[in-house]
């Protein structure tokens, strides 16, 4: 009797690693990022510029039907990570093509703020490098059949946040841009158009002084462009990004994330977003 329970039991524990390895096939069943638990996919785009091969990473709706407006994510001065990524998919839930921009080259992301620097500034000193980085990715998107290329904005993060800005002020064919908690000062002050700006600043951002504000809200009245300019109170640079406290410790940055400035600067920019797409 002894015996036959031990088979009993041996059969038992193999039918329970079977299922155990049919669940996680299911649940990891492509290299794309779709499960069983969303529709949204991700992917990357590889494109070269200049012989070096840019990877820009994209969330879309698997049911999304016929072309959708697409929405650029540039991203923090670290590259692109998995918080970018995770904005990506967010806005992709809203149902658009979201698509966070390679400003680096191989996708990738550094981790310190002396290798972010490194790799910001060149860009931050030739606005027609950063606006070549930006068309080429914009390019690629334009090939895939979900993206509607009449309809298209840019959000940014901080370093992203001032690209938006100056891609707006260059005249890139955008319904509008996003800045969230972006450098409003770039050193590029031709507008050739008069694109809408979603400006979300924290109120407390110690990189962004009040003569700075104050001098880009000139420009833009100066220049008849339609923008919107909220500080939230309380909130320090990268108020967005959950991990921008634990950051700021780590450097000794001045950084912080803010729960309720992140969540209403969020709702702005979707009231924001579907006003320029005309939804």
């Amino acid at each position: 009797m002894k015996f036959k329970g031990w088979i009993v039991l041996l059969l038992g524990l193999m039918i329970s690693c079977n299922k155990t390895s049919e669940q996680q096939i299911t649940e990891n069943k492509d290299e794309t990022g779709e499960t069983a638990e969303t529709s949204i996919i991700t992917k990357e785009i590889s494109y070269p510029i200049n012989d070096e091969e840019y990877k820009s990473f994209v969330a879309l709706d698997s049911q999304a039907k016929g072309e959708i407006p697409v929405v650029f994510i540039l991203p923090e001065w670290w590259g692109i990570t998995d918080y970018t990524k995770g904005r990506a998919e967010q806005i992709a839930s809203l149902g658009y093509v979201a698509v966070v921009v390679d400003m680096f080259g191989k996708g990738g992301f550094v981790e310190t703020p002396d290798e972010a620097k490194s790799q910001t500034q060149p860009i931050y000193a030739d606005p027609a490098w950063a606006k070549k980085l930006f068309e080429s990715a914009m390019h690629e998107v334009q090939k895939l059949p979900e993206a509607n290329a009449d309809k298209m904005a840019a959000i940014g993060y901080c370093f992203g946040g001032a690209m938006v800005l100056n891609y707006a002020r260059a005249g890139e064919p955008l319904k509008g841009v996003v800045s969230f908690h972006g450098n409003l000062s770039t050193g590029v002050k031709s507008i050739s158009n008069s694109v809408p700006m979603l400006v979300l600043n924290g109120a407390d951002d110690k990189f962004i002084s009040e003569e700075e504000i104050e001098s880009f809200k000139e420009e833009m009245e100066s220049a008849g462009v339609d923008y919107t300019f909220i500080n939230y109170p309380d909130a320090l640079h990268s108020f967005t990004n959950p991990k921008a406290t634990e950051v700021g410790q780590k450097f000794g940055m001045n950084v912080a994330y803010n729960k309720e400035a992140d969540e209403a600067s969020f709702e702005e920019m979707k009231r924001f977003l579907a006003s320029v797409f005309g939804e």
